[in-house]
């Protein structure tokens, strides 16, 4: 399937996979958590204790513990910057970094910085010296307000349909990337990629995985890294990546946009999505599907003995507001409940849970995520 975009063409993200979803109900991509809450918490932990004692490798259970640690202390959160101007030197474009202590203040606990990184290389791949200047400021500014940053390399349009320059230039970017940050921020958190699919296959995708993940060890081998699955519309059909078994600090992560009709109606970047008007979603059977998706998932972290984080997931503004408003407190209550922190689809620009322009919150939107949650996760103050 096509991993694609929510966001306004000249981005460019949704117009990948428009055409595509409107066929399917599912958009997902994979990590897990620690559960957070009572016997859950202690039979996740039990279980926890059981395997790494059949481990035989003191190194390897702390990793596990470790990524597990990692994935409850991310909590709540929300995706920034992908289509910011900040990257191309703009200030206030329209982020401003004084927006971080209003996310934290709002009750997030984490941002997911989506870069698009190869836009910024040069023609033998080395990132401008420049925007990793900015990119620094980012996260210094990310874990000053108290927040924990996960750096998404974002570039799924080229890796789902240019297979081979994809490879190069991620192996390039984390080359760069963890060298850059070893031994720094310990609270960061690496994304190998955004959304892998499309023309790229499950095995290419899982070989790649590992060639990334044994780049970053090699500098950072205590870092939480996150790695996603080739995504399906059918969580029947994800084909999940090949790990390495002894690395046991990986989070693994899934997107959520089902059923896409709903989620992308009136979305004007697709004639198709742009048509769809009045789609309603709250019924027992669109309860019990996305229930029946979710603890799918949940399995297979299960299996996997690896924590899952939902990465995206959103309503566009189009949608009907009482069941835009029921999705998202059914999305985020149901997450939290399979102990998994998410990360809503986005700060500001389409889709989004803030306005710049008048520098305030759409509290409607931001009362669904927040009314009711469970996450348990404390503020981040200090810097790492």
């Amino acid at each position: 399937m096509i991993m694609s975009s929510r966001s306004k063409a000249p981005g460019g993200r949704a117009t990948l996979r428009a055409n595509s979803r409107l066929q399917g109900t599912n958009a997902v991509t994979f990590r897990t958590i620690r559960d957070s809450t009572g016997g859950r918490a202690r039979a996740r932990w039990t279980a926890i204790l059981i395997s790494c004692l059949g481990l035989f490798a003191t190194g390897t259970c702390l990793a596990q513990d470790r990524a597990f640690e990692q994935a409850a202390k991310l909590g709540r959160g929300i995706n920034i910057l992908g289509y910011d101007g900040l990257w191309e030197g703009g200030v206030d474009a329209p982020f401003r970094m004084q927006n971080l202590r209003q996310i934290r203040q709002a009750g997030f606990q984490h941002v997911r910085i989506n870069f698009f990184a190869f836009k910024h290389m040069n023609a033998e791949n080395k990132i401008d010296p420049a925007v990793l200047v900015r990119l620094d400021d980012v996260i210094w500014e990310t874990i000053d307000a108290g927040l924990i940053p996960v750096l998404d390399e974002h570039d799924y349009g080229e890796c789902q349909m240019r297979i081979s320059a994809c490879e190069t230039k991620l192996v390039a970017f984390w080359e760069q990337i963890a060298a850059r940050y070893a031994g720094k921020h310990p609270s960061l958190i690496f994304e190998l990629l955004n959304e892998p699919g499309g023309n790229m296959p499950a095995q290419t995708w899982s070989n790649l995985a590992q060639r990334l993940l044994a780049i970053i060890r090699r500098s950072n081998p205590n870092r939480t890294v996150i790695v996603a699955a080739i995504s399906s519309d059918d969580t029947t059909a994800i084909q999940h990546p090949q790990l390495p078994k002894d690395d046991r600090n990986i989070i693994l992560t899934i997107h959520y946009y089902a059923p896409f009709p709903f989620t992308h109606q009136g979305a004007p970047w697709s004639p198709q999505l742009a048509a769809l008007r009045d789609i309603r979603w709250g019924s027992d059977a669109d309860r019990r599907k996305l229930t029946e998706d979710f603890n799918r998932i949940a399995a297979w972290g299960k299996a996997e003995n690896r924590p899952v984080y939902l990465g995206e997931f959103s309503v566009y503004e189009a949608a009907p507001l009482a069941d835009r408003l029921r999705y998202l407190t059914f999305v985020t209550r149901t997450a939290e409940s399979l102990g998994w922190p998410w990360a809503y689809w986005q700060f500001d620009h389409d889709f989004a849970l803030f306005d710049s322009v008048r520098q305030q919150w759409n509290t409607a939107v931001l009362d669904a995520l927040m009314r009711g949650s469970t996450s348990k996760a404390s503020p981040r103050r200090t810097k790492n």
